[in-house]
């Protein structure tokens, strides 16, 4: 009897162990790409641990590429027959990647356009195209001041909450040697980092205009507005008591991990590399109102889509990915594990969330931020750049170095919508 139950058990595991096998031989490959960053390798580990342990019959594999090298892979790979099934992309890509036929649109019976509208943060629309969505992201990112603890408390000034308290804060942490050289600035500069989305999205906004119209197809910010916001911002470091200097310890955001800067606007995927930094006491807070509480922010992403080489079974194994990592599940892993925001308000605001110390002003922020629909981002930031310098470098009035950059980039996006 024995004997029988032991041959029993011998079958059924012979058994179970060849169905497992037949299941593993019959499973479907798809490929995912994404850029390297360690972060986001592991948060997407975890995901395809889970999707496959729900979907035995897909297998994911995943491939990754320095940042320096990724959009060129890509480019490459797919109209070859290779590469990604399921892609990752910059927002500001998606024309490009729509245009070289390098992915698909998202299948409505999965995605419906009213029903992500609803449920994601307004922003994802800029992935839309009528009644077609192109891509979705996991997470989010907008922008937020951080304060340098130390140099708050030493300056007898509390963490701003308008405009005119951050110039005053500023002020207060700003230290200079006996020729008057800035050895300490109070809020670190420079449109090269995340300061010509501030401009832009943010303080353009909050003196009352909007940076383009027409879809973001037409410049929209040499006004009042416009004017305004650019000499507050330059006032920071050309003013009659600057700040503040352009190119202090080369980059904005070197400075202030340095703990010579007090404060330092950037964005939530900056908070990774502060926690590293050893002996830097640091907080974070929403974006400085102006007085009468008029609060903007910016927000990017990167989004995940289907690229035009998935077909077949491999095309619906990507739809159920694409499905998987855009879930309210997916997005607070990615929270937990990278550090960047969730894109549905479902799982951003609630309580635990949006009230976090850390991540919670980021989160707060994306109530009140706007995407820019670039043409092309590395063009149009430099030419934020050159506004900047004829005004340092030439002696060009704010007024007329606002005009010329406006030309400047009507050119480039009539140049870019004409093609």
């Amino acid at each position: 009897m024995k004997i029988n139950r032991l041959k029993a058990l011998a079958l059924a595991s012979a058994t179970s162990v060849a169905a497992l096998v037949g299941s593993v031989a019959n499973a479907v490959e798809i490929e995912y790409w994404q850029y390297f960053f360690d972060a986001r390798v592991k948060a997407m580990e975890q995901l395809i641990e889970n999707f496959e342990a729900a979907n035995p019959d897909i297998t994911v594999k995943m491939t990754h590429f320095p940042y320096a090298d990724y959009r060129t892979k890509v480019a490459a790979a797919i109209p070859a027959g290779e590469g990604p099934d399921v892609v990752q992309l910059f927002y500001g890509w998606l024309n490009d990647y729509v245009q070289a036929e390098l992915i698909q649109p998202l299948p409505a019976d999965v995605f419906p356009a009213e029903k992500i509208d609803a449920e994601f943060f307004p922003m994802v629309q800029a992935m839309k195209d009528g009644d077609q969505y192109w891509a979705l992201p996991t997470a989010v990112r907008s922008l937020a001041l951080f304060y340098n603890e130390r140099l708050l408390e030493e300056a007898g000034v509390e963490p701003p909450t308008t405009l005119d308290e951050l110039m005053a804060a500023a002020a207060a942490m700003t230290k200079r040697d006996g020729a008057g050289n800035i050895t300490q600035v109070g809020m670190t500069a420079g449109m090269t980092a995340q300061d010509h989305h501030w401009w832009r999205e943010g303080l353009v906004r909050q003196m009352g205009g909007e940076p383009y119209a027409d879809d973001y197809h037409t410049v929209n910010y040499n006004t009042e507005a416009g004017l305004k916001a650019l000499e507050f911002y330059t006032n920071m470091f050309m003013g009659e008591d600057p700040v503040t200097a352009i190119g202090f310890m080369d980059e904005p955001q070197a400075a202030f991990k340095a703990g010579l800067a007090g404060m330092h606007i950037d964005g939530s995927f900056r908070i990774g590399a502060l926690d590293k930094q050893r002996g830097l006491k640091w907080g974070v807070t929403e974006l400085p109102a102006t007085a009468d509480g008029t609060r903007s922010n910016y927000s990017s992403y990167w989004v995940n889509a289907v690229t035009t080489k998935a077909e077949g079974e491999k095309y619906d194994a990507a739809v159920k990915f694409m499905d998987y990592v855009t879930s309210d599940e997916a997005m607070q892993i990615w929270l937990d594990v990278v550090g960047e925001l969730p894109a549905k308000p479902s799982v951003g605001m609630t309580e635990a969330n949006a009230s976090n110390p850390v991540y919670g002003p980021f989160i707060r922020g994306l109530e009140y931020a706007n995407t820019t629909k670039f043409a092309d981002e590395s063009g149009q930031r430099q030419l934020m750049v050159e506004m900047v310098e004829r005004m340092q470098l030439e002696g060009m009035s704010a007024a007329d170095s606002l005009a010329v950059a406006a030309e400047a980039e009507q050119k480039l996006l009539d140049e870019y919508y004409t093609k």
